[in-house]
């Protein structure tokens, strides 16, 4: 039954009939399109096709990402959809907390960019630089936008681990790996 819940939780995140995918032009409802192939689908069957091919996946976010209800629950979804990094323009308080207790990367644009001044259109590869052992809580860190026409872009990031004792919990994965962790020491 566990792995049913599991199920449950994960397809029905990101499946709010009023969430606006812009990689589809913003149309709503729970689906996105799958790449390189340009397959519309619900973003439960993408993510499971991207854990095929082990891809990490990155969500591009508006401000005041993570309000609303079950936000703990929301957290989990979004970890075990495979998402291993948020980057907003701003998040709701405790959604961020939650995030980072999940082992998920919770980032924020600097200098009032926007996700909408990236003009992406869903083929980039996307990098993430300085996820090494010299992160430290808010630091800047460089995001790095490989396009289809070969141009590379460095965007600034804010870190939202925002103390030692969250960094800690990103960097074992999240709280319950860091628990574990400590009670076999």
């Amino acid at each position: 039954a566990r792995r049913g819940n599991h199920q449950v939780m994960m397809r029905g995140t990101f499946a709010n009939i009023r969430i606006k995918n812009e990689l589809l032009g913003g149309k709503e409802g729970g689906d996105t399109v799958l790449y390189p192939s340009g397959q519309e689908m619900s973003i439960y069957d993408a993510a499971m096709e991207y854990a095929k091919t082990s891809t990490p996946l990155v969500v591009f976010a508006g401000k005041e990402y993570g309000t609303g209800s079950s936000r703990d629950w929301a957290a989990k979804g979004t970890m075990l959809l495979g998402i291993k990094a948020v980057i907003a323009e701003s998040f709701e308080r405790i959604h961020r907390s939650n995030l980072v207790g999940m082992g998920i990367l919770p980032l924020v644009f600097t200098n009032n960019m926007t996700r909408n001044d990236l003009k992406l259109s869903g083929n980039e590869l996307i990098s993430i630089k300085s996820l090494n052992n010299t992160l430290a809580p808010r630091q800047t860190i460089d995001l790095e936008i490989k396009r289809d026409n070969g141009k590379v872009d460095i965007i600034k990031l804010l870190c939202r681990i925002d103390t030692i004792e969250e960094l800690e919990y990103f960097k074992n994965g999240g709280i319950m790996p860091y628990v574990l962790r400590k009670l076999v020491a």
